[in-house]
């Protein structure tokens, strides 16, 4: 089994860091640059910045955070929202990224993710995907027969696009994304365990590295997301966020379950 990753997630919105639950109710947290100089001295492996808004005034104030933030981390940086051309990439990459996340853009215009994999390398493209269960496979033929069937939704959660997440994830992969980025919307914030129906579903349908997002609550939560699921890594906020347990927490219940951490 190779090493997983732990990854604190800072959704940002007018420059601060905020957290909601099932993408609603959201509150402020914090200052991003803190946030992150805090999870890097807690080893976090990487930090994902998502700009949950993507306003015109938020992509300006986004590049700011991500200047300020690689100036003073020294762990991979991932950073999407609003990411809708290759110029946008290049911005984020210049600015100090090391990956861009692209979410809606890549579903409006699939072409957006072998554009930015030709110019900049797969290794950069992290295609995320927030998945809704919208019920269960009903084809007796199918080997999810009975389990969830999920919606890919985009603009932060608000549009259901119609269509199916492992469809989908097969398709990014194919376009030449290097990693999944899958967010339950059904467990986000909620603290009560990982999607692994979901995940497991996306994982068995790629061959690419998939971070489990969505759900990360108790120690065990994130041991159970490994043992249960091949996911690569494991992302987190609210425990993070507000203390709950550090990045090495995480790592020190993960060891004593045999699980390789870095």
């Amino acid at each position: 089994m190779l090493a997983k990753r732990i990854i604190p997630c800072l959704d940002v919105h007018a420059g601060r860091v905020v957290k909601g639950v099932n993408f609603v109710n959201i509150t402020d947290v914090g200052d991003p640059v803190e946030c992150a100089m805090e999870y890097d001295r807690q080893r976090a492996d990487e930090i994902v910045f998502l700009d949950i808004t993507a306003t015109h005034e938020g992509r300006g104030t986004m590049i700011d955070v991500v200047r300020r933030t690689a100036k003073n981390v020294f762990v991979p940086l991932t950073v999407g929202g609003g990411i809708r051309t290759t110029d946008d990439f290049r911005d984020m990459l210049r600015a100090g990224a090391d990956k861009i996340s692209v979410n809606s853009a890549a579903v409006y215009n699939p072409a957006l993710i072998r554009e930015a994999a030709e110019k900049f390398g797969s290794q950069c493209v992290v295609l995320a995907i927030d998945g809704k269960r919208v019920g269960t496979v009903d084809d007796p033929r199918s080997p999810r027969f009975g389990k969830g069937r999920y919606s890919v939704h985009t603009e932060g959660g608000r549009r259901d696009a119609a269509l199916d997440v492992v469809m989908w994830a097969k398709k990014g992969e194919s376009l030449g994304a290097g990693e999944i980025l899958l967010t339950s919307m059904d467990t986000d914030g909620t603290k009560s365990g990982f999607d692994v129906d979901m995940l497991n579903a996306v994982c068995d349908a790629v061959s690419i590295p998939v971070i489990a997002s969505g759900g990360g609550g108790d120690l065990r939560s994130f041991s159970e997301l490994f043992e249960k699921t091949p996911a690569d890594a494991a992302l987190a906020a609210s425990v993070f966020h507000y203390g709950t347990y550090t990045v090495d927490d995480i790592k020190g219940e993960c060891r004593t379950r045999g699980i390789p951490v870095r």
